[in-house]
């Protein structure tokens, strides 16, 4: 696959924008500094937008039709209406509640509809030394329950192979990219490995997605770019955008053939954004083929 640079499919202003995914017929994803999620329909001339009461930083679709909600400091449970306004709201767990220092950040259901989601440390100088925060696995069955991973600062790239047998991740810090054997019924994981490593000093690995010939997309913040890993970790493509901060990718659209990608405004200052003004907007492409993977919907048949 050729590298390509992307083109703007919808300009934002998002502050920091992240999470995106392909379901019913929209794309969905959070400004998690603006508290809000959106949905948009190809075609339509704005997205839809649902105001929440704190920072989203992660997200998924329920069987029941409702969204899981991964805010700050809590896993919660939406209903929304036709117009994304929000109907119903309820908490189904704290998440480090007696750490002030960490909110929720990335996360994906697993291939089994369970939700595995990590945290970041806030503090405002973080430094890769700086692990308090963790990764987790939330179901209806089992509650919330710990990953046996090490502790990191800012925990990103949550994806999974195609048989959800192989667990990736990273510490955003450490700029590498991260896989483990993984058991979903158990949350148990082991056999940590490296996965890839950044080429780029100004790389740092975000937001990931696993397609359906088991590469691996990586959205490196700063860097300004997409890149596409096989299940080896070889570097196969590099797909660039005109923003810096590029944040996670997904693949969908009616045909599964459609890569997107969230941005962000971010820790740019008044040069950069000058430079590059479309930061926080969408950005995407048409593949030679058909490579999206559906997310596994939330499995919330118990609540």
């Amino acid at each position: 696959m050729t590298d390509a640079t992307l083109e703007l499919m919808l300009a934002q202003n998002a502050t920091l924008g992240e999470g995106v995914l392909w379901q019913g017929g929209r794309w969905w994803w959070t400004d998690i500094e603006a508290a809000t999620l959106y949905a948009w329909q190809p075609g339509s001339a704005s997205p839809q937008l649902c105001r929440l009461p704190d920072r989203l930083g992660s997200f998924a679709h329920c069987r029941s039709g409702r969204v899981l909600l991964g805010l700050a400091k809590r896993l919660a449970i939406a209903t929304l209406g036709d117009d994304l306004s929000l109907t119903q709201l309820r908490t189904l767990a704290p998440v480090d509640a007696a750490e002030p220092r960490t909110r929720i950040n990335d996360g994906r259901t697993d291939r089994h509809g369970h939700f595995v989601f990590g945290t970041l440390n806030e503090a405002k100088e973080r430094r890769p030394t700086s692990t308090i925060a963790s990764f987790y696995q939330y179901s209806m069955r089992h509650g919330l329950r710990r990953l046996a991973l090490p502790a990191v600062a800012i925990a990103n790239s949550i994806c999974f192979s195609l048989d959800g047998r192989t667990m990736y991740f990273c510490d955003t810090l450490s700029r590498r990219i991260q896989q483990c054997d993984y058991d979903a019924d158990t949350a148990q994981v082991d056999n940590v490995r490296l996965f890839t490593q950044m080429d780029r000093d100004d790389a740092w690995p975000d937001g990931s997605v696993v397609d359906a010939e088991g590469c691996l997309w990586n959205a490196q913040w700063g860097a300004g770019r997409v890149a596409r890993y096989d299940a080896e970790g070889r570097l196969m493509g590099v797909f660039t955008a005109p923003a810096p901060h590029t944040t996670c990718p997904a693949i969908g659209g009616e045909g599964g053939d459609q890569l997107m990608l969230t941005t962000a405004r971010q820790d740019l200052g008044r040069e950069a954004l000058a430079a590059q003004p479309l930061s926080g907007s969408l950005f995407g492409l048409r593949l030679p083929r058909t490579l999206g993977v559906a997310d596994t919907l939330f499995d919330d048949q118990d609540d």
